[in-house]
């Protein structure tokens, strides 16, 4: 039997059924399981399972006291702060749903969650990142401190965590939200949370550019990390070094919930920098990363990376976007991996799917986003966690096995749909199958490949850019006549963003002006990357005058090339 699949064996034997469990629920076992072991650390800050699972019953606990019931809704404006972990399992605990948000929004992307998602609390860092979370609550919701706001009538309370030296007089911190429950000790105990129950609304982007709330369970992301630990073959106690904020299922579950599955332990940064992925390996002795294409070469970019001892270092998974064979050689050669996955999903089929395993070939890694994950008891009758095939993407009917088409999948971690969009939940979810706007083929052995999107959706360094939001923006900008956004091919952000601008008769616009207003209005991740100046004429369109973006992200990328 080689390692890994003694591993995977050691693995199997700790679960020999699946028991759903609710969140919460399931960090009590685990820090009884493991006690004293580590389960969060930083540079800061190091938190064991049993001081974890012990705070986030006291914050729980104060969560209930200040009117909190089961069901209701509490964002998390949170970067990965320790303080996190405890803060998302309290809302469990508390039978609460949690609403984890993307901490670079700015105040209108964030005010369009707060108020789609009727959060009743909030949880806030006071800063990050440059950004004013309170600054923008103020512009958001006048009056939000006193509980009683017209454009967030439901936000009753908001709880800041100082992370910026500012801390907001007659507001409650997250310290006090914790004294406040030591008062209230018990008064969470009693609350019953239902493993099948919704524990996570996750905002992803929508085909039509407004963010959809997608509703995921508590056992769902517990089968899914799972899934993971089994496919990668954890080792007992593997630690996981990521910045990839917790916001997103790629750090909440392949991350946070795959440690707990081996009393492992996750190793937390807020913010990426190359060279602090380096120091917290050899600091901490991480066993695993988890990055993006472009976080990879990042760090095998660093000038200093052969000063760092890297050899706790067995095992990366880096996803999000295709990467070549060079890549996955020079992670190895380099940074001493040996287990090198990359792997394909989506919020709304419960986060990653699919993955390489750690003994495929380099070829197979680059060219695939690798099979349904090994699941064994919680996953399908055939221990697949998933199902895939494809469709006709315009008609919805099934296609021949290899065949390209619209991918579709269906397993036990699917979401439930979208929060308060019904019409979103029933093109995305129909008779148990999560359409995924992805094309791709499913190989005779399994794999998929992925061959485009049939949604305007792109992704630029992981993260999903919504081409509309973009487009808006510009549009209503007096100087700009057209706007349009496509991610063109790129090998270090997967896909980089290209505005492409049609100027108003008379308008001199440049390229530095529309980066600057993008970056004025759009979280960091959304401002593009290329802007490029076309006439109207130049557009490629049909006989009835639709742009059609296929031809002009090829036009685009000829242009570019030429550069």
């Amino acid at each position: 039997m080689s390692e890994l699949d003694a591993r995977r064996s050691a693995l199997t034997g700790r679960f020999p059924n699946w028991q759903p469990s609710a969140l919460a629920d399931w960090l009590v076992g685990r820090a009884a399981e493991y006690g004293d072991r580590p389960l969060v650390i930083t540079d800061d800050r190091t938190l064991t399972y049993r001081e974890t699972a012990d705070w986030a019953a006291r914050l729980a606990d104060g969560l209930v006291a200040l009117g909190i019931r089961p069901g209701d809704h509490v964002g998390v404006l949170m970067a990965n702060y320790p303080e996190f972990v405890p803060v998302k399992f309290a809302i469990a605990a508390a039978g609460a749903v949690a609403i984890p948000m993307n901490f670079l929004y700015r105040t209108e992307e964030l005010a369009y969650v707060l108020a789609q998602s009727q959060a009743r609390l909030l949880i806030t860092m006071t800063g990050h990142a440059g950004l004013d979370y309170l600054g923008m609550l103020d512009t958001i919701a006048p009056g939000w401190a006193d509980g009683v706001t017209e454009r967030l009538p439901l936000l009753h309370t908001v709880i800041q965590m100082p992370t910026d030296g500012k801390v907001r007089a007659g507001v409650r911190t997250l310290a006090d939200l914790e004294t406040l429950g030591t008062a209230n000790n018990g008064a969470a105990e009693q609350i019953s949370v239902d493993p099948a129950s919704v524990g996570d609304i996750l905002y992803t982007s929508g085909t039509t550019g407004s963010p959809k709330g997608v509703l995921i369970t508590h056992d769902a992301v517990l089968r899914t990390g799972y899934a993971s630990a089994l496919t990668r073959a954890f080792e007992d106690g593997r630690r996981i070094l990521f910045s990839l904020p917790c916001y997103h299922m790629f750090g909440y579950v392949e991350g946070l919930i795959a440690a707990t599955m081996v009393g492992g332990a996750v190793i937390m940064q807020t913010t990426f920098e190359p060279e602090d992925y380096l120091a917290g390996i050899q600091r901490h002795r991480a066993n695993d990363i988890l990055c993006v294409p472009t976080m990879t070469v990042a760090v095998l970019e660093h000038p200093d990376r052969h000063d760092y001892d890297l050899s706790s270092l067995s095992a990366v998974l880096s996803g999000a976007a295709p990467a070549p064979v060079w890549l996955w050689e020079r992670v190895r050669d380099e940074l001493g991996a040996t287990e090198i996955v990359t792997g394909y999903g989506m919020t709304e089929c419960g986060g990653a799917m699919t993955l390489t395993r750690p003994e495929d070939s380099f070829e197979l890694t680059a060219a695939t986003v690798g099979r349904p994950k090994s699941a064994g008891v919680a996953g399908l009758d055939d221990g697949a966690l998933v199902r895939y095939r494809t469709v006709d993407p315009m008609t919805g009917e099934a296609l021949p096995d290899g065949a390209e088409g619209e991918l579709i999948s269906h397993g036990p971690t699917s979401m439930l749909g979208f929060w308060d969009q019904p019409e979103e939940t029933a093109r995305g979810l129909r008779d148990g199958w999560v359409f995924s706007g992805d094309l791709g083929r499913v190989r005779p052995d399994g794999y998929l490949e992925i061959t485009g999107r049939s949604k305007e959706l792109y992704k630029s360094g992981g993260e999903l850019v919504m081409p509309k939001e973009i487009e808006e923006l510009l549009t209503a900008q007096p100087e700009i006549s057209q706007a349009y956004a496509v991610g063109i091919p790129d090998e270090r952000w997967g896909e980089a963003g290209c505005a492409c601008v049609v100027r108003a008769p008379g308008s001199d616009i440049d390229a530095d002006t529309v980066i600057a207003l993008c970056k004025d209005h759009l979280a960091r991740f959304k401002v593009p990357k290329h802007v490029v100046f076309l006439t109207a004429a130049e557009l490629p369109t049909t006989p009835t005058g639709k742009v059609q973006k296929y031809r002009l992200v090829a036009q685009l990328k000829q242009r570019l090339e030429q550069k």
